[in-house]
């Protein structure tokens, strides 16, 4: 009868991994999601918009917190669940039943190996989908949406250039009392007061038609205060310098064929480090996860077992991967403005799982456990297949 591949021990300890993996990533997604989202509650509450179209936006920030925290919750939960198997004396009754060291670590691969794939999928195509999906989105909430949600009584920035004040609107939509501030023309202040007016959208850009006011603007070359009657205008509300101003796009948004291969045309030329460094991110990261599995491995299978327990080897272990972190971070930092060191985060993400897995498992490697004998000689534990 031929063996299975996967036998009920690896189910038994998968199952653990992957419900404490789910669990945990759900909960550090959910308190990250909440801090985050506060940012966007100015949104919700000075410029009155619906709590569905809150969630709707903060969601699109979700993926992205996923693909973050993914390599460091693997890493939690392997150590957690090895750790408590550890303390309950199972690992202790499998290597007694002849288990070796592949045995035991091969439930942990398996879930290092279906982290990596999901975080392949989230960084190579599902946050730059949502990243885009939540610019966008957030773009047309300030500089669109929001020009229709005029408060009576209160200065409403539609950017950092443009200021409306309504003091007063009826049930119909017409506003009374209305002064605008534009900052958007270069060297040019204007000041618009208007007795009433009324907001239309002519496509997606929302204008407001002023009737009865001035135009005030003070002439940057003398000086002097320029002022315009008029009994009818209409001011754009787009935050943009001009109609057809458009949103720049980050490298969270770009394709790995548009990060590797910019389009000379509309790139700079200090961009294109950023690019080579962000397309070898999105590909290594994932490779951190599985070695971030390894070193918990480490840490719990290797060495002898200590029936008091040791919290040395968990605490260097979380040192270890804080370290890696930093180092990954550090490397991303220096390929970016050198990109001839690009190498350096291939480097941080393969070599050190590939140390501890030699470690661990190669044959009579400083990984294989010993058990103390009658005369207290260390002892091997029996090999099994």
């Amino acid at each position: 009868m031929a063996r299975p591949i996967i036998s009920r021990l690896d189910r038994y300890i998968l199952r653990q991994l992957i419900t404490a993996l789910v669990a945990v990533t759900t909960a550090l997604v959910a308190l990250i999601w909440l801090t985050q989202s506060l940012r966007f509650v100015e949104l919700v509450v000075n410029r009155g918009l619906s709590m569905r179209v809150f969630v709707q936006l903060t969601g699109l920030l979700i993926p992205n917190f996923i693909a973050v925290i993914l390599p460091i919750t693997t890493f939690v939960v392997v150590q957690f669940v090895y750790q408590r198997l550890s303390g309950d004396r199972e690992l202790t009754v499998m290597r007694g039943a002849g288990l070796s060291q592949w045995a035991l670590a091969r439930p942990a691969v398996m879930l290092g190996l279906i982290a990596m794939a999901a975080s392949f999928a989230l960084n190579l195509w599902i946050v730059p989908a949502s990243s885009t999906a939540f610019k966008e989105y957030q773009f047309e909430l300030r500089n669109k949406v929001a020009a229709f949600l005029l408060q009576e009584g209160v200065f409403t920035a539609i950017s950092d250039q443009l200021t409306v004040y309504v003091r007063a609107r009826d049930t119909d939509g017409t506003l009374h009392g209305i002064m605008v501030e534009d900052d958007r023309q270069a060297n040019t202040r204007a000041t618009i007061l208007a007795e009433s007016g009324r907001l239309v959208a002519e496509g997606d850009t929302p204008r407001v038609v002023l009737e009865n006011g001035s135009r005030e603007e003070i002439d940057a070359k003398t000086g002097r205060l320029d002022v315009l009657t008029f009994a009818q205008d209409t001011v754009d509300l787009n935050s943009g310098h001009g109609e057809d101003a458009q949103r720049a796009r980050d490298d969270d948004e770009m394709s790995m064929s548009e990060l590797l291969h910019p389009n000379p045309a509309t790139t700079q030329a200090r961009d294109v480090g950023k690019f080579i460094v962000e397309a070898n991110r999105r590909l290594t990261q994932p490779l951190t996860t599985l070695g971030f599995t390894m070193l918990a491995l480490l840490s719990v299978l290797a060495g002898s077992f200590r029936r008091a327990g040791s919290l040395m080897r968990p605490l260097a272990s979380v040192l270890g991967m804080v370290a890696l972190l930093a180092v990954g971070l550090a490397a991303q930092s220096v390929a970016t403005r050198h990109t001839s060191l690009v190498p350096l985060i291939w480097v941080q993400a393969i070599l050190p799982g590939a140390a501890c897995a030699w470690v661990l498992l190669a044959p009579g490697g400083l990984g294989v456990p010993g058990r103390m004998g009658p005369r207290g000689r260390r002892m091997l534990p029996p090999a099994a297949a």
